[in-house]
């Protein structure tokens, strides 16, 4: 699917590059041949001004007159020989009576084309420069180009999230799908042995085999419960984070060396509350946990901090473990990120998808340095 994506994304760049590039070389060809075109009507028009001027009133000026008259579209503005301003045809009437909209509009048309220059065969020294610019047909054509590339690319971007959207809806299928699938899988055995600790409570054997046997079991059905819930829309409650987070800390105490020391301050708080998903929630903590536990190889400190102000509830793990490097950082929530020997690299993505869409909160690195440690953070809102 992804390639198919990628595939799609190469042939509506192609596609939009040709467009583009076809509209803008048609279009410079037409802008060059209406501004020959428009060149020769001035000059004909200059012609056709001079000729009505200097012809004997037995000549007929009818077609010199038709000339000049049907040139309705380009601006034009006459000079003396000082440059200034003499006449003007085509241009706003209203704004043209203001001298500085003339001066300002004689120096558009002096950057646009040179103009055509009239000498009195009696007195050299009187002549005339007649200075044209653009008709609004050669802006548009010359514009076009522009607005059609802006329109392209706009189409380009909304198709491009629309197939990233379709993708990631994809990728969310597979999650909730896999997800409880294994429920489903784990459903069958837990209920089992659910059974079979029942029995094993009436058997004469140590009350503490069952016991672990039950723990085990428990923990069984909260992994089943866990996986249930991705997918699904969970039930937030207002929880007691310390009470919480003590509790996975105390879990994963008994399952750790005696040389990683665990601490969890709370800034003397007797309790923090924030609305959560309290098995989905924990399944985050174990996962940062775990990490650290792996970070640190057998030995070292692991603190959670949590504290809460008006507007949010913050809890920071920090480990004293190996650390991420830099171009590692922006990469240990994605899917199959990982720098173990063993596992999958999903803790962490699926921790972030829980925080972010299940608990509309955030989770990201706060802090990692090579050989000191790492501080995971998790923003909750209030």
């Amino acid at each position: 699917m992804f390639r198919q994506y990628l595939n799609w994304r190469t042939t509506l760049a192609l596609i939009a590059i040709l467009i583009v590039s076809g509209t803008i070389f048609y279009s410079q060809y037409l802008a060059r041949k209406i501004k020959g075109e428009e060149r020769l009507r001035v000059e004909q028009w200059f012609k056709a001004g001079k000729f009505i001027i200097s012809a004997p009133d037995s000549v007929d000026i009818g077609f010199a007159s038709l000339i000049v008259t049907e040139n309705k579209t380009i601006p034009i503005i006459e000079t003396n020989e000082k440059d200034s301003v003499t006449s003007h045809v085509n241009l706003d009437s209203a704004r043209a009576a203001d001298p500085q909209y003339l001066e300002t509009k004689l120096r558009q048309l002096k950057s646009q084309h040179n103009p055509f220059e009239w000498v009195d065969p009696a007195d050299s020294s009187i002549r005339n420069r007649y200075y044209y610019g653009n008709s609004k047909l050669l802006d548009e054509v010359r514009y076009y180009p522009l607005i059609q590339l802006l329109i392209v690319a706009l189409f380009i971007v909304i198709t491009i999230l629309s197939l990233r959207s379709r993708h990631r809806s994809l990728q969310n299928q597979v999650w909730a799908g896999m997800a409880k699938e294994t429920a489903h899988q784990l459903g069958t055995p837990v209920s089992s042995l659910e059974g079979w600790v029942e029995m094993l409570k009436d058997s004469p054997l140590e009350k503490k085999i069952v016991q672990e046997l039950e723990k085990d079991v428990d923990r069984l059905r909260l992994v089943s419960d866990r996986f249930g819930k991705i997918g699904s829309s969970p039930q937030l409650e207002s929880t007691d984070l310390l009470k919480q987070v003590n509790s996975m800390v105390d879990y994963m105490r008994k399952r750790a060396t005696g040389k990683i020391i665990f601490t969890v301050n709370h800034q003397n708080r007797e309790a923090i509350f924030a609305r959560i998903s309290p098995p989905l929630f924990d399944w985050v903590i174990e996962n940062l946990l775990k990490n650290a536990l792996d970070a640190m190889e057998g030995k070292g400190a692991i603190t959670a901090n949590i504290n809460e102000d008006e507007k949010a509830v913050y809890l920071e793990v920090t480990d004293t473990g190996k650390g991420i490097s830099k171009k590692n950082i922006g990469q240990v929530f994605k899917p199959g990120f990982t720098t173990k020997k063993r596992g999958w690299g999903l803790g962490l993505s699926l921790s972030k998808r829980i925080i972010a869409q299940y608990h509309k909160g955030e989770i990201y690195v706060k802090h990692s340095e090579i050989g000191k440690g790492t501080t995971f953070r998790i923003v909750l809102k209030k």
